[in-house]
């Protein structure tokens, strides 16, 4: 029997490298699923995949109450339930320093990465809360705890995923709903391709980002998608309130 027999996981973000990675290894282990993001021919072709029977989609906005309290319904309706919210939808926005950067280039943002983690967790919530509880995993990253120069949108949303995760941690806890976040870098995925593209967009070597990881390389989406996999599972049954690094050994070298 799988880790997930008999649970039902919503997956925002589910059309980009990790979310896509987790479906996959969620379906494997037995979940339900609702898949979200906008990008509706990849939904579609996931979605056929990985088997109708067991998996559902929603073309949302996640900066979007009533979307997001759509697509949560809809999964109730269709599987009985919510136990696992993998909140993992996320831009990277515009690399620019703070001066060149505009408000809406912020709001953007924001919007998606913080406003968007927000909707779910308030509104993904009281499902949990009729099952007896369930675990709620957030998508942060290694901007969450160390800045780079050019993405301050993005550093500031990613430090405001943590935060996000403690206070959910602290109120799911009588509820028994378990809250953390996964914090990746470098992952092979398209955002990286553009964040390198961006950063230098005259680089020699192809993979700068993976070179000045300790481990030299790139994570896999598959890598995410495994702790993920542990923090949804009974396996991390005691574990609620943390940063989990995934990132080969970025943060070990943070001042």
């Amino acid at each position: 029997m799988g880790k997930l027999e008999g649970k039902v996981a919503i997956i925002t973000g589910a059309a980009g490298g990790i979310g896509t990675a987790a479906a996959k290894l969620f379906a494997t282990e037995g979940a339900r699923l609702m898949l979200v993001d906008l990008d509706e021919a990849k939904l579609e072709a996931l979605t056929r995949a990985l088997g109708e029977e067991r998996t559902a989609y929603a073309v949302a906005d996640v900066a979007d109450a009533d979307q997001v309290k759509g697509f949560i319904a809809a999964t109730s309706e269709r599987f009985g339930g919510v136990d696992i919210a993998l909140l993992n939808a996320g831009i990277e926005g515009k690399v620019a320093r703070i001066k060149d950067q505009t408000e809406a280039d912020f709001d953007r943002v924001i919007a998606i990465n913080v406003r968007g983690v927000w909707l779910g967790l308030k509104y993904v919530m009281p499902e949990m809360k009729k099952r007896g509880g369930g675990s709620i995993v957030m998508t942060s990253s290694t901007a969450g705890i160390r800045a780079v120069p050019g993405l301050s949108p993005y550093i500031a949303s990613k430090h405001a995923v943590i935060g996000l995760m403690r206070s959910g941690a602290m109120e799911g806890a009588a509820l028994n709903i378990r809250v953390n976040t996964v914090n990746p870098s470098p992952i092979e995925t398209p955002m990286i391709e553009r964040l390198e593209d961006a950063v230098n967009p005259q680089r020699g070597n192809t993979k700068p980002m993976a070179d000045n990881t300790p481990l030299r390389r790139y994570g896999q989406p598959e890598e995410v998608a495994r702790l993920m996999l542990f923090l949804s599972s009974d396996d991390s049954s005691f574990c609620t309130g943390g940063v989990y690094m995934v990132d080969g050994g970025v943060s070990a070298g943070r001042n």
